[in-house]
């Protein structure tokens, strides 16, 4: 579902300071993999995650999401893609504090153009274990509850891919096993999600590890099935 072939980022700072964020990645994910991107502040998780979601564009190499080259993508067509392919949680929630979990749901539909949006965002929050809170506001939400919004603001559209940035950041323990066992549940209904998180306990809870350090791929495993710590049964 994603290949990215020799992906370099350089940012400019001043004409004579550039910052290789990316340096020559290599990376394919295919459809229903549940992988954790890993690594130190600055090892570009980020602006690996930003580029796969089509809000940034590499400096060079190419980028084929679902079969289709989108790396020189106009905005317009970007916007779209997101919209229609992609779903996003960061690790800030990003919620309207005084409009209601349902209503937050809500606003991705706003610029899609399904032809019926009724009871997507009941829907969605059904799939979060949240179908009993859909008038509370945000801010009547424990953390938990809050980034549960958020999944399933980003599942509203019923994307194919899930990205997610420190989703566990801001969160106590129980509550992010709550949020892994989610994303757990949603990735064995073929989900395919790509987490970044500096946490390595975290990620034992994907089927898939990509290290980073200094823009580069150190490491790529995949862990056997059976090995594969399962939410609901070990704690975090």
């Amino acid at each position: 579902m994603i290949e990215l072939r020799g992906v370099s980022k350089t940012y400019r700072r001043s004409a004579n300071d550039e910052v290789a964020a990316l340096i020559d990645v290599s990376l394919h994910i295919s459809r229903g993999e549940f992988v954790a991107v890993v690594g130190t502040s600055g090892s570009g998780k980020s602006t690996l995650m930003n580029i796969i979601g089509l809000l940034d564009v590499p400096t060079r190499g190419r980028y084929q999401l679902d079969g289709v080259d989108v790396t020189d993508c106009h905005t317009s067509d970007q916007a779209y893609l997101r919209n229609q392919k992609i779903g996003f949680v960061f690790q800030a929630f990003h919620l309207l504090p005084r409009t209601s979990a349902l209503e937050n749901v809500e606003l991705p539909l706003l610029y899609s153009d399904r032809r019926s949006i009724a009871g997507l965002a009941r829907k969605a929050l059904k799939a979060v274990q949240l179908g009993d809170r859909v008038h509370h506001r945000s801010s009547e939400l424990s953390g938990g509850q809050q980034q549960r919004v958020a999944i399933a603001r980003a599942l509203v559209n019923e994307p194919e891919l899930l990205l997610a940035d420190e989703p566990t950041g801001n969160l106590d323990r129980r509550s992010a096993l709550e949020i892994i066992s989610i994303f757990q549940a949603l990735n064995r209904d073929s989900r395919t999600i790509v987490l970044v998180t500096h946490d390595l306990e975290v990620a034992q809870y994907t089927s898939r590890v990509v290290k980073l350090e200094r823009g580069r791929i150190v490491a790529d495993e995949s862990v056997d099935e059976s090995k594969i710590a399962i939410a609901e049964e070990k704690p975090l």
